[in-house]
């Protein structure tokens, strides 16, 4: 009798095994390839609706069977999550060999719900949202998609950096470990002046219509804001000629270019961030509402996400922070990965 009962509870167990183990593939999808979440009609914060909305996102590497190691990876300004994938990897930002990464498309990306994708809403009557929605999007997708009630951490670069800030008041219980990369709590004015330049000058543009353009206004402008503001001038004068300037300068009169109307809301989404905002505007109140271990990296020269609103957020929360001194400006991270991609390790292990 006890033969057969260990013969029974061994097949038990053995069944279980595998149902949790083809579970837990059917969570990792497809590692790599896009995938998108269907939410549905989706209530922004202001009280529109995003309709038909969906989530593009891709997995990386194999959630364990409790459920512990997933690495959240929101997509920061006009990036996707195919462009993260060079961030993900041994040795690389975040460990796909440790950690079960999920990157996620923020919306109007062109991946996500953009007003240059969405059939129901198209271009400028696609409404305008926050990154507080971009994370309630993520939120979703996380727990009723993926079935993650809770995660390892929040990694972010850039506006991701921003996002992850904004998970770690939304969500404080989410998430054992924040970690924001030349991101901000809330844009400072230089930050805001840089936006508005941008949309301003997408709307001056001749070819802009309303946003019912027939070619990408303001393509150049767009690149040359790039150029001037993503590093320093010595870092800019050293690495590029004057020849390659001009090159690629005549290059992108053929080049499409970033959607504009996806760059006008996802622009609009930054600059209303304020994590402060449900605290009657208190940063301290924010900060007290953390949870989550947090480490803060910054680029002392950015001229894209200032770095001082993040500082004075880390010191709020006395959490450990990587100041980045070389000239790359909000290139920092990748320049100087030798010293951002062990430190982050170190403080998610």
């Amino acid at each position: 009798m006890s033969f057969k009962n260990n013969v029974i509870r061994n097949s038990v167990q053995r069944a279980l095994q595998i149902f949790l183990s083809i579970q837990l593939l059917a969570i990792a999808g497809y590692a790599q390839e896009q995938q998108f979440a269907a939410l549905g009609d989706f209530k922004l914060g202001s009280d529109q609706v995003i309709r038909d909305c969906r989530v593009g996102y891709r997995t990386f590497g194999q959630l364990n069977h409790d459920k512990s190691n997933a690495v959240v990876f929101p997509t920061w300004a006009s990036g996707t999550s195919e462009q993260l994938k060079s961030n993900i990897g041994s040795g690389k930002l975040i460990d796909s060999e440790k950690y079960f990464v999920i990157a996620i498309d923020a919306l109007a990306n062109g991946v996500s719900s953009s007003p240059s994708n969405s059939r129901l809403q198209p271009r400028m009557s696609f409404p305008q949202f926050n990154l507080r929605d971009d994370v309630e999007t993520q939120h979703k997708l996380l727990t009723e998609i993926l079935k993650l009630n809770h995660v390892k951490a929040v990694v972010g670069v850039s506006m991701g950096g921003m996002q992850t800030f904004q998970w770690m008041v939304a969500y404080p219980d989410f998430m054992d470990k924040a970690i924001p990369i030349v991101g901000s709590p809330r844009l400072d004015t230089y930050d805001l002046l840089l936006w508005q330049a941008q949309i301003d000058a997408i709307m001056n543009d001749r070819d802009w219509n309303n946003g019912n353009y027939k070619q990408n206004p303001s393509r150049v402008v767009q690149f040359e804001f790039g150029e001037l503001l993503l590093t320093t001038p010595d870092h800019y004068n050293r690495e590029v000629t004057r020849e390659q300037l001009f090159d690629r300068l005549r290059k992108e009169l053929s080049n499409a270019g970033f959607d504009a109307n996806d760059k006008i809301r996802q622009a609009q989404a930054m600059m209303a961030l304020d994590v402060s905002q449900p605290f009657n505007g208190s940063m301290e109140r924010a900060a007290r509402a953390v949870k989550a271990a947090v480490f803060i990296v910054v680029a002392q020269r950015d001229h894209v996400v200032t770095p001082a609103p993040a500082l004075e957020f880390a010191r709020l929360l006395h959490a450990p922070t990587l100041v980045l001194e070389g000239d790359c400006g909000h290139l920092a991270p990748s320049c100087e990965w030798q010293k951002v991609n062990p430190a982050v390790a170190l403080f998610l292990n």
